[in-house]
Order: structure tokens, then sequence, then C-alpha cells
């Protein structure tokens, strides 16, 4: 089928777009200039990411502005202003500063979307300490990987997360020095080796003054995966409070006035990056919602809140159209006045569907972990062409590019030719290394170009499309899962000898981990023992990155090295060509 560009014209809007002229702002844009948006410390004393989000807006006419409108899971509602949420960061500031907690030293969070995460989040940039979320569903090996790469000094948890997946691991942690519990009613005593968040947050300070603040001073630490080792920590500084602002601004066309809602959770960088940091940076309200998804919920949350501006993930939007669109026809979205999405592709059929069924498209946009913030999107006075990423943002110079036999790469200037997508170092939210493995890191970049691993295209308009993964890191749901991490707690069951994980192409989730095991002597395949191993894996995993389904092979397909060829399952279980086999071991041919 072939889609035609949907025209967004200027009697469509309801407020006009920040960013009118595309091509204009693109010649007239700089970061220095964007710099200048936003105020820095007092006495020029830096750049930190919290006075940007918080303290400035605090300190002005902003202050009584709601800043967070956190939804319980019951439906409670609890609104925290910018004055108070200043006044709440400090009090968290000043409990790590009680606790001897330093400059640098990782301060990570295991909870749901809670105030508490987002004052811990930003209590912890302002004390210059390096904020680590983790995903709340992952299972108790992802989180003991994190914490341990990442040499966590503090958490803060639930109680009941932090009872499931963390307390029989402390053992195993050694840096692992504060436990700070958030406790809900009808959770009584202290639970040995933590301390009652709620407590020390009344005792302490509501008074704070930041410290002079380096824009390349450590902040934020997401863990991404990849497909071999273990995860990649991506460090990002204060100054990518300069992208997180020029970005919410110009992709997702924040307003002052604004009501927005990013659906991601901050266990996500999307849910730092845009649940928390740029709309605050940007002085608008932010809808939190603690529940995870339910099309009648978002529905009636769209419509009560008056949300204005929408950002959430392809996977939820399958969702929402696997529900009907008669689901949302009852409720009054005249408030919506712009969608985006992230995370994966977004479906053409998406786009249009947003149109039909919401009354707005869908603007889609691209950018990774390692970016910080959008790089490539659909902005809302350009033509959306359904199915592409759109164009990059003013300051961002994009290209595609191909390996040549030696390494180098060379920038395709050809229309539609397909190479791997490159961006050229220097935007303010790039990432600035990998935690602990600077090799890593060096790997990513050539002549001059940041290589992001994925293959895309572009048109002879200047609209980027993508093609797929160079590597194999499986996207379900919008998450990346490592295979190395699926596979290695597979191999803890007595039975598994081998075990190699795929993305499965799914309807709603894009892909589903899928695992094709070979068991060790004495075991045989069957049904029994295949719910035995998903057990284990999604007690160990979680829910997200378990493998949904499990095939037994007499053995995996392997080269000469002994490493598993993912590539040769994926072809395999799809049909696809196999491509060059002439380094496999005999055995496999």
């Amino acid at each position: 089928m072939t889609w035609q560009p949907i025209i967004k014209s200027a009697h469509d809007w309801k407020v006009p777009p920040n960013l009118r002229d595309y091509e204009a702002t693109r010649r007239e844009f700089s970061w220095a200039q964007a710099r200048l948006a936003l105020e820095g410390l007092p006495s020029g004393r830096g750049l930190n990411i919290a006075h940007e989000a918080v303290d400035r807006h605090a300190a002005g006419p902003r202050a009584a502005r709601v800043a967070l409108r956190c939804i319980a899971q019951d439906g409670g509602r609890q609104e925290i202003t910018y004055a108070q949420l200043a006044e709440q960061s400090n009090r968290f500031a000043n409990v790590l500063r009680q606790l001897g907690v330093g400059k640098g030293e990782r301060v990570f969070a295991l909870t749901g979307r809670i105030p508490e995460l987002y004052v811990a989040a930003l209590g912890t940039l302002k004390h210059r300490c390096v904020f680590s979320p983790l995903f709340s569903a992952f299972g108790p090996e992802p989180i003991r990987t994190r914490l341990a790469l990442g040499e966590c000094r503090v958490l803060v948890a639930t109680e009941p997360l932090y009872q499931r997946k963390v307390a029989g691991l402390r053992e195993a942690l050694p840096s692992l020095e504060h436990v700070l519990l958030v406790r809900g009613r009808g959770q009584a005593g202290d639970l040995p080796g933590t301390r009652n968040l709620g407590e020390l947050l009344q005792e302490a300070s509501s008074h704070y003054t930041i410290e002079p603040t380096d824009p390349e001073d450590f902040a934020l630490l997401h863990f991404t995966s990849g497909t071999t080792g273990t995860p990649k920590g991506a460090i990002h500084v204060h100054e990518a409070v300069v992208a997180h602002h020029a970005t919410g601004r110009l992709a997702l066309d924040l307003h002052d006035e604004d009501v927005f809602w990013c659906t991601a959770d901050p266990g996500w960088v999307t849910g730092t990056s845009y649940g928390i940091i740029a709309p605050l940076v940007c002085g608008v309200t932010s809808i939190v919602d603690e529940s995870d998804f339910d099309a009648e919920r978002w529905y009636r949350l769209l419509q009560d809140e008056r949300v204005t501006v929408w950002y959430t993930a392809p996977t939820a939007i399958r969702m929402l159209m696997k529900a009907g669109a008669e689901t949302a026809r009852p409720h009054d979205l005249r408030s919506l006045r712009f969608l985006a999405s992230v995370g994966e592709p977004l479906n053409p059929e998406a786009v249009v569907w947003g149109r039909a069924a919401l009354g707005l498209p869908f603007h889609d946009n691209w950018w990774q972990t390692e970016t910080g913030g959008i790089m490539i999107a659909n902005y809302a006075a350009m033509d959306i062409r359904p199915g592409s990423m759109g164009k990059p943002l003013p300051g961002i110079e994009a290209a595609i590019v191909q390996q040549q036999a030696d390494g180098s790469v060379t920038e395709v200037t050809e229309p539609d030719v397909q190479g791997e997508l490159a961006l050229k170092p220097g935007w303010p939210s790039m990432f600035r290394g990998y935690w602990g493995a600077p090799e890593r890191y060096r790997a990513c970049f050539a002549n001059g170009w940041y290589l992001t691993g994925d293959l895309a295209r572009r048109d002879a308009d200047g609209y980027f499309w993508f093609v797929g993964r160079k590597d194999d890191v499986i996207k379900t749901s919008g998450h990346l899962i490592g295979p190395f991490e699926v596979e290695s707690v597979l191999m803890e069951h007595p039975a598994v000898a081998e075990a190699g994980a795929i993305g499965k192409p799914d309807p709603v989730a894009m892909e589903v981990v899928k695992a094709f095991v070979s068991l060790r002597a004495g075991y045989q395949p069957s049904d029994h023992l295949r719910r035995q191993i998903l057990a284990h894996a999604r007690t160990r995993l979680g829910a997200v990155a378990a493998p949904k389904e499990i095939e037994f092979l007499p053995s995996l397909p392997k080269n000469r090295a002994g490493k598993i060829m993912r590539r040769l399952l994926r072809a395999r279980e799809l049909g696809l060509p196999e491509g060059d086999t002439s380094t496999l071991e005999a055995s496999d041919h």
C-alpha cells in the first residue's frame, strides 16, 4: 500500500508551532544560542539540570504552577507545584549530604511512577550525584547486574520491590551502602539494612544551595543492552539539559501552558529525558500515571486531565488500535493538539489511524539511549510521510554511511541507498562514554561520525527511513533486550546446555523474545520441561525480558570460534536467506 503525505496546514494548528519554517530554523540554529535560553546557576557557577528543571521556575512566576500531577493506581491525585518540587528535592539532596554521599556517586531508583521517584531524581542531580533509574519490571538478575556495574551506593526503592528483587542480593553488592525505602500504608517496622525515606525527608532541611556544576559533570547513567557481554551504561552530563529543552520545544512542540503526558517509565531513557527533564525545563504540567496500560483508563486520563501533548510508544498505539476506535469515541479528546511516538518504527497504519480515531496523526521520531534526546523527528509544521522517522533536528547533522574494508566509513550522498545511520558528534546530550568500558565507547565512532548501529535510508527530500538493526538486539514493546542476558539466565537451569535468543516479529510488541535451547545429557525435550525453563526465566528476568517461546534443538549453530550465530537462528525461524555460512562449525552446515 502506498501512503500519501498527510499535509498539516496552518489553519489546523490550535497553537502556532514553535518550529514553523524547518529550513530557516536549521540555518539559524546553534547550540550556543540554545544554551542562552537557559538560566545557568547564579553567579556563573555552571549548569545544573535540576536548577533548570525546577529551581528557576520555583523562584519565578511559575512557582505555583503544577509541575507534576500524579495519578495513583486507585485513581487518587496528588499535585506538586514547582515550588513544592523545589523544596522536596532540596530535602532529598540534604539527605544525601547527611549520609555522606558525594559528587559523582551513583544513586539508583527502583520504584514505580510515584512522586518519590521524581523527587529522588531531581535531588540527586542537585547534589551532583549520578542518577540511574531501574525498570521496576526487571527481575533480580538484571537489577543485580546494573547495580554492580554502576557501583551503586544509594538505592531508593519501594518496600515490596526491594524485598522481592534486591534484599537477597545485598552480599553480592558490596558498594550498596544505603537503601532508602518508600513505605506504603500498613508497612511497619524497618527492614534490616534500610532507612525510611519518608522520615529522612521530613527531618531534612528544605533549603539547599547547588554547588558549582561543570556542564561536563556526570549526571545520568542509563543502561542499554548489547548483543554480547554485559549491559552498557551510557553516561550523560548536565549539559544534556540544553538538548532536552530544545527538543521539548522543537520536536514535541511544548508551549508554556501545555499539559504533557509521556507514558514511558523513567526506568527507560525516554521516561527520564521526556518524562522528567524536558517537560520540567519547559515549565509545563506533566501527568504521571502509576498504572500500566489500560485503554479505557488512558482515554479517561487524556480527557479528564485535558492533555494537550501526548508522547507514547508504538506498542501502546497498536494496543489502542486493537481495542478499536470505538473505545475512544465516548471520550472528549479535543484538548489534544500534538501526538508523538518513539521506541521503535511507527507503522504507517498507526499514523493514519491516529487521525481517524483521535483527530490527529502521530508524529514519529527517532533517537537512542546514547543520543540522550530526540535526533530525528516529524515536526508539527512539517508534512508527515507515514513510516518515516522524519528529518534531523536543527543542530543535528545526520547521514547514511557505509563501512569500507579497512573499517573506515564513507558518506552516501545518493538518495534511497541503504546504509548505517550516523550522526556528527557535538550535540549537548550526546553520551560521554560507557561506564567502565572505554573500548566499547571508542568502537561507536569512525571518521568523525557516531555510528548508531541502525540501518536506514534517506529519500530525495531529506526524510529518513528506518530499515533495521545492524546487530541483533531485541526490541520488544519499546524496550531493548540483550540476548546475552537472556541466554545467561537460561543456562542457569540445570537442563540447559546452550541457549540462543532472538527477536521474533509480533503484531503488537514489534518483537517478542524467542529462545532456542539445547539440553544437557540426561534431559529430554518435553512441554513440562519447557514450562519449567520459562518459569525460571520469568522469575529471574521479569516479564518483559523473559522468552515467550522456547524451542529445543539438538545443537545451536556456531562459528568456529564457538560463538552462537543468532542471525542464523533468526533467518531459519523466519525463512530468510542464511547468508555466508563459511565460518560455521562443520556440524552446523
